[in-house]
């Protein structure tokens, strides 16, 4: 199983409201959830996490995929929903996608996350102001790590 087919589950996942998926196959097994608070697990005897955490959908308590509200100040992370490459723009010679003020809504495409040669777009799934960028162009981002701030509206 590739990180194509892992992502068409993901969306019938979130298609169907599907909040628990299993698949075990000989020496692979996959196990994806959503909504929950405990963390996807992966399993193919070898062959590394990447691929799940790549794919996985980030498990938030808020009910929003991707976000978690931020305690002291009322605004909202959006965390990276996984391991890769984080950039600010489509391409070097284009504009970010973002910056500190820009309004976004929940289909926004903040910015881009490269994970095994694969460019993931990453959307706000929020409606709000950009309050903070947490992460330079161009560094290495882990799963769940938080690379903006919005505050909601």
């Amino acid at each position: 199983m590739d990180l194509k087919d892992i992502k068409a589950i993901i969306d019938l996942m979130k298609k169907n409201s599907i909040s628990e998926f299993e698949l075990e196959r000989q020496d692979f097994k996959i196990r994806l959830r959503r909504g929950g608070i405990s963390p996807q697990s992966y399993d193919d005897s070898g062959n590394g996490n990447v691929a799940a955490q790549a794919a996985a959908p980030i498990p938030v308590a808020t009910g929003n995929p991707g976000t978690t509200a931020a305690a002291a100040t009322g605004d909202v992370e959006i965390k990276s929903p996984m391991i890769g490459t984080f950039y600010r723009a489509p391409s070097p010679e284009s504009a970010n996608y973002i910056e500190i003020g820009s309004e976004v809504n929940p289909d926004s495409v903040v910015c881009i996350i490269e994970a095994m040669k694969v460019m993931n777009e990453i959307k706000a799934e929020v409606r709000g102001v950009v309050t903070a960028i947490l992460i330079d162009n161009a560094k290495p981002v882990e799963f769940g790590q938080p690379i903006f701030k919005i505050k909601p509206l």
